[in-house]
């Protein structure tokens, strides 16, 4: 029992001090949403601005622009806290190529996990489509993250703000 005011107040205050470090412990633990915007915006950057040679390695070609939507689920390090710390982005993709249909729902697209170095020049790393895909997803990816490879978007706006872009830069085009 607490015999003062002041071993009331005390006690109180200690309190309230453990549990926000518990929570402030907590949310830096957290994967930050401000750190996965920043990572998504770089990579959709590098997506869209290669080259169709740079495409072309990673299983795309056309003549046209590509519109990309991107999540990421993963960064090496795994503790990254900004965006200047990371050196690897996993993360779930889908482009769309342009050109071929000016509809979303026509267009050519390609999806799934892939790997981008942040550097100069970036590195992106698709894994190769066809039979042993499931094996070549698990090697490019760390297993930290090889549920989270397989997963859909968890969020349809990243896919939505992709359309409105290509969209955009369909009706441009013509």
């Amino acid at each position: 029992m607490i015999k003062s005011r002041r071993g009331l107040v005390a006690a109180i205050v200690t309190l309230a001090c453990l549990t926000l470090a518990g929570v402030t412990f907590l949310v830096g633990r957290q994967p930050s949403s401000q750190l996965d915007e920043e990572l998504a915006a770089q990579v959709t950057l590098i997506l869209e601005q290669a080259s169709p040679g740079e495409h072309h390695a990673h299983g795309h070609s056309f003549d046209s622009r590509v519109v990309c939507a991107v999540e990421p689920f993963g960064t090496e390090p795994p503790g990254a806290a900004s965006l200047v710390e990371v050196r690897w982005v996993y993360a779930r993709h889908m482009c769309a190529i342009t050109g071929e249909s000016p509809e979303w729902a026509a267009s050519v697209r390609a999806s799934g996990p892939i790997a981008v170095k942040i550097d100069i020049p970036p590195q992106v790393r698709v894994p190769a489509p066809g039979a042993g895909y499931p094996d070549r997803v698990r090697q490019l990816i760390p297993e930290r993250y090889h549920e989270a490879a397989f997963e859909e978007f968890s969020d349809d706006a990243a896919i939505e703000a992709a359309r409105e872009r290509f969209a955009l830069v369909s009706s441009t085009a013509k």
